[in-house]
């Protein structure tokens, strides 16, 4: 017994089993989580060191370099990045595809290990990190109390507020941006040290001794014993002041007498203020496997708990941004738009099957396969995601394809004469084997996805997982649910004996669809005649439609960047601009964007701090500053964000002409990477520039290009200090003393702490601000030489102001340079595709070697992963045909319905403003499987006609007349069903606009033209076959006459 019949003739087995199916989904459903995209992790890690005071040539010598060295030899590394910046090191560490990123933490941990003693003493213990695009923050607060002096309310947040918020659930990291954090100061004055005959060293020294606590042992007696404490830490300020630095008889030098102390604040590296308001910056971020949406609802109501209970401080948290929005933003907009799908093509089926009992048989598809898959992303560990959903709302036509395929041929058995169950029956068994051809089509040009590597196979494996469980549960669907639901439900009507309305209605709709089927077979049977004529009419729509492509009417980038009504501004001053100057020309670019209110509604500024989004550095700098704007929602429709932040820009630009300014459209991804990224590498550093300025040149004339830089071009003032060693011989002098004492005067020294109640705060030692302002007072700094006296710097120094490199770059340890640009109103690709050509005119020396990064990198890496998955997909096609057909040349046929359908797609892309990227190519793969259906119906019954004796052209002729209704009702639905994804608005829609109309142009095109191409070429080949079995058959006889 088959499976439809036992479905027919035993059907509680098989409601039974959709019952454990469809309970069971939506138990599934409501275990999973909501977010925004799957994970996708690059296989990237990052070593981050901090060397205060260290120039960047410094640290490439001293700490850059000896990680390179070390983590060179990491299993499957494929290229080590460094960048060297003042008082910074980042390495970069990029493995092959396919590699476990947590492996490979662990063994490069091991590295750093084994490394660490190597590096300077000042400098940190190294971090590692991977780079996770769902690691960006995904809360983005200010709080506030405006009862509370600042440094009480630091003092607040970090005891009692940062502890809270960081036990939510999902939270794994709180950064904090701003605020005043209590430390005792000891300014030095220069003069007076010069006075008493002291040195930096011996006050460090002194204030060390003097702040200890030994547990010095145990006093006991025969009934007790007590430990003995010495108790010798400062109890307060005034004990610090009154410490004895020096005594000569009478004479007592205390440190109050060299020294300002003071209980103070620390020098503000960073602040933050929301819509002008200053405040402590929270950026609070989850963890790696917690649910976003669910975050930031446990977080937002500990935040009101928390304004609650410390009311009386008047703590306030005001939120800027809140990724989970976008997250939800982006999941409703989907499950609207398969809402809205699965009615339109309700729509369409009633409008061909005429009646509600015969659209719901084939409407009952969608939700028992879309349901059913829940179980297999639960399994999975898949969540509800931007791909999950927009699998499910673009599988919508295709659930429905195989019931309508079988219902179909159940109706023309009734029409036969035949009693309901036995119709069902033998219509379902005559074409099924031809469902499963076309089913097995849709989910083969999937398989070649689990194979591709890299970024672009993370974001599309979920996808690709959905479509291929939904369509073959659709497939049971029809092998079961339909003929049984047929043989109970099915029932024909009599257009022409209704009266009503909607009954006349769909009558005259059934004679219009019988005249363009006629219209339509007289078509093909002029083409059949004309074949030469109608091929070459395809081939010049063919040509026409790919010449968009050539002409740059269809740009390529690897995801489209969208609108979110949200853009930052970069900026970006002298590196000698101090953090109070970079505070107050911030503060006046936020008081011109705040006074917009009818434009925008928050304005999150970020002085000093560091970045936010992926890619972004893990510290900032006093002369960077950035400013997230947020326009009122639905704004960006009136006035797109692109446009109104170029003219931000620009107003800053003519306000503050010695800012650099970048302007960045923030999309749903935040994400520091410039889209044109070039590395150049070579050992010859003066020759790597030249050529670096000389294709930046290029980069500023390319259309579309903006704010191109190179990233090792620029300067930084320094004072170089070239030492005379056999003077500081002589003076005895050590050069590791000069240098520690010259850093505790410039940089300070915090090693002794100040205990208050059990709360340890620096005390930090320093020279005076007055005395460290220019280069004047580094030459004067004076050092005790070995008999006493004291010598000034200048003595046994050549001190200079000179320009030093404010950056270096290494690539597998050879010197490097990058080149950035952002694009504006042109796709990425068509400006990398310049570039391209422009080096292929000009090329570069022979020994500065070049490689693209960034988003160019990911998308030629992309589409030609996607189009090798696609030519495998073509491959399994075909291979599929010749089982069905078991024949090798048939198949052939088919696959020429898909490049008709490569006519539409691209059309559809240029007529929608669409750039072909990976969504896009996904479509196209897409495409390989759902238009070669329509060549298989044909082809399929125009065998089973021929072999009922009837000739090829009769054949061909009434399968056009056959089964150009379930064509036509087919790819309706489906077209019809991604409308609302090709026309959505709003969060996620530029990424899934771009892949609807590449489905919908290549349907509609194959809609139509398949029908003409696939006869055509059936009919040839068949003549041709002909014509090699009539001339064997004429060189046998010839060769038996000849016997």
């Amino acid at each position: 017994m088959t499976l439809t019949e036992l479905s027919i003739k035993r059907p509680s087995f098989i409601i039974v089993i959709f019952i454990i199916l469809i309970g069971g989904g939506l138990i599934s459903y409501n275990q999973l989580s909501y977010e925004l995209m799957p994970d996708f992790s690059p296989p990237v890690l990052t070593v981050t060191t901090t060397y205060p005071g260290a120039s960047p040539a410094t640290v490439e010598s001293q700490v850059s370099k000896p990680l390179e060295d070390g983590l060179s030899g990491l299993e499957n590394l494929d290229e080590v990045t460094s960048f060297s910046l003042e008082n910074a090191s980042v390495v970069l560490m990029e493995f092959k595809n396919g590699v476990d990123i947590n492996t490979a933490l662990q063994d490069a941990q091991r590295k750093i290990n084994a490394i660490e003693n190597n590096l300077p003493d000042n400098a940190s213990k190294p971090v590692l990190a991977k780079i996770e695009p769902n690691a960006s923050p995904v809360i983005q607060a200010s709080a506030v109390a405006t009862n509370m002096d600042n440094r009480s309310f630091m003092t607040l947040l970090n005891e009692q507020v940062l502890p809270q918020i960081k036990q939510v659930k999902g939270v794994a990291e709180v950064q904090v941006i701003g605020g005043e954090k209590r430390e005792i100061r000891v300014n030095v004055d220069k003069e007076k040290l010069k006075l008493y005959g002291l040195s930096l060293a011996s006050i460090n020294q002194a204030i060390a001794a003097a702040n200890v606590e030994f547990p010095t042992g145990k006093v006991k007696n025969t009934g007790e014993q007590m430990t003995v404490r010495l108790s010798g830490k400062f109890q307060s300020i005034a004990q610090l002041k009154d410490l004895v630095l020096s005594s000569s008889g009478t004479s007592v030098v205390k440190l109050g007498d060299v020294a300002d102390v003071a209980d103070n604040t620390e020098d503000r590296l960073s602040l933050c203020r929301l819509n002008g308001v200053e405040g402590i910056g929270l950026r609070i971020k989850k963890q790696s496997d917690a649910n976003a949406v669910e975050m930031s609802e446990f977080t937002k109501a500990r935040f009101k708990d928390l304004e609650e209970k410390f009311k009386a401080e008047g703590l306030k948290f005001n939120i800027a941004t809140d990724t989970s929005n976008v997250t939800l933003e982006s999941v409703n907009a989907v499950q609207h738009d398969l809402e809205l799908a699965i009615f339109l093509v309700a729509l369409v089926m009633l409008l061909f099957l005429h009646t509600l009992r015969n659209a719901l048989i084939v409407l009952i598809a969608i939700p028992a396969s879309l349901i059913s898959t829940f179980i297999a992303m639960y399994a999975l560990g898949f969540t509800l995601n931007l791909m999950t959903l927009l699998a499910m709302s673009l599988v919508i036509g295709i659930l429905v394809d195989d019931s309508i395929v079988v219902l179909e041929n159940i109706y023309r058995h009734l029409k036969m004469g035949k009693n309901k169950r036995q119709a069902a029956l033998d219509g379902r068994n005559e074409i099924g084997f031809t469902a499963l051809a076309i089913t097995l089509v849709d989910v083969v040009v999937f398989s070649p996805v689990v194979f591709i590597e890299g970024v672009i196979a993370d974001i599309l494996e979920q996808f690709s997982i959905v479509v291929v469980i939904s369509t073959l549960m659709s497939l049971f669907v029809c092998f079961t649910l339909t003929p049984w639901l047929a043989s109970r439900m099915a029932k024909e009507v009599n257009l022409k004996e209704k009266k009503n309305p909607f009954y006349k209605f769909l009558a005259w709709f059934e004679g219009r669809l019988e005249k363009f089927t006629e219209a339509y077979v007289h078509l093909v049977s002029w083409s059949l005649k004309h074949k030469w004529l109608t091929a070459l009419g395809i081939f010049v729509i063919f040509v026409a439609s790919f010449s968009t492509m050539t002409l740059g009417i269809v740009g390529q980038e690897f995801v489209a960047q969208g609108d979110e009504g949200k853009f930052m501004l970069k900026l970006k001053f002298d590196k000698s601009t101090t953090f109070e100057e970079n505070n107050r020309v911030t503060h006046e670019i936020e008081e011109m964007l705040i006074a917009q209110k009818d434009i925008i509604d928050i304005v999150f500024s970020n002085v000093g701090g560091p970045s936010s989004g992926m890619g972004a550095a893990s510290f900032g700098s006093e002369y960077k500053s950035e400013i997230t704007v947020k326009l009122i929602h639905g704004m960006q429709e009136k006035y797109p964000t692109i446009n109104y932040m170029t003219e931000v820009r620009k107003k800053i630009e003519r306000s503050h002409p010695g800012v650099e300014v970048k302007a960045l459209n923030i999309g749903m991804i935040e994400s520091e990477e410039a889209p044109i990224e070039i590395f150049l590498s070579s050992n010859d550093n003066e020759l790597l520039i030249k050529e670096a300025r000389r294709l930046k040149g290029f980069m500023d004339t390319i259309k579309g290009a903006k704010d191109a830089y190179i990233s090792t071009d620029d300067v930084t003032p320094e004072i170089r200090i070239e030492l005379d060693r056999e003077k500081m011989g002589q003076l005895g002098l050590p050069i590791a003393m000069v240098g520690m004492q010259m850093q505790n005067a410039l940089t300070g020294n915090d090693d002794v702490k100040y205990d208050d109640k059990g709360e340890e705060f620096g005390i930090k030692i320093m020279m005076d601000s007055y005395d460290r302002q220019n280069i004047g007072d580094v030459k004067s700094m004076s050092f005790v030489a070995n008999d006493g006296k004291q010598v000034r710097l200048e003595e046994f120094a050549n001190v200079t102001m000179e320009n030093g490199n404010g950056s270096l770059e290494r690539k597998n340890r050879a010197n490097n340079t990058t080149l950035r640009c952002w694009v504006l109103g042109r796709a990425a690709g068509n400006v990398s595709q310049d570039i391209d050509a422009y080096l292929k005119d000009k090329p570069l020396n022979p020994n500065v070697k070049m490689k693209w990064g960034g988003e160019v990198k990911r998308q030629k890496e992309s589409m030609g992963a996607l189009g090798t998955a696609m030519g495998i997909g073509l491959m399994l096609v075909y291979l599929i045909m010749v089982v069905l057909y078991d024949n090798f040349v048939y198949p052939f046929i088919v696959l020429f319905s898909i490049f008709v359908a490569l006519i539409g797609a691209v059309l559809a892309l240029s007529l929608s403003s669409s750039n072909m990227g990976i969504f896009t190519m996904l479509g196209m793969l897409m495409l390989l499987g759902l238009v070669a259906k329509n060549a298989i119906l044909i082809v399929d019954f125009t065998n089973h006609l021929k072999k009922d004796g009837m000739s090829t052209r009769e054949a061909l002729l009434e399968s056009v007349r056959t089964r150009l209704r379930p064509i036509l009702m087919t790819t309706i639905a489906m077209v019809i069903g991604m409308i609302p994804i090709a026309v959505a608005k709003g969060t996620g829609a530029e990424w899934k606009n771009g892949l609807a109309w590449v489905l919908i142009g290549g349907l509609t095109s194959s809609m139509f033209l398949t029908i003409i191409v696939v006869p055509l070429m059936y009919d040839t080949v068949d003549r041709v076959k002909a014509w090699f079995s009539k001339r064997k058959l004429v060189k046998k006889l010839t060769v038996t006459e000849e016997a």
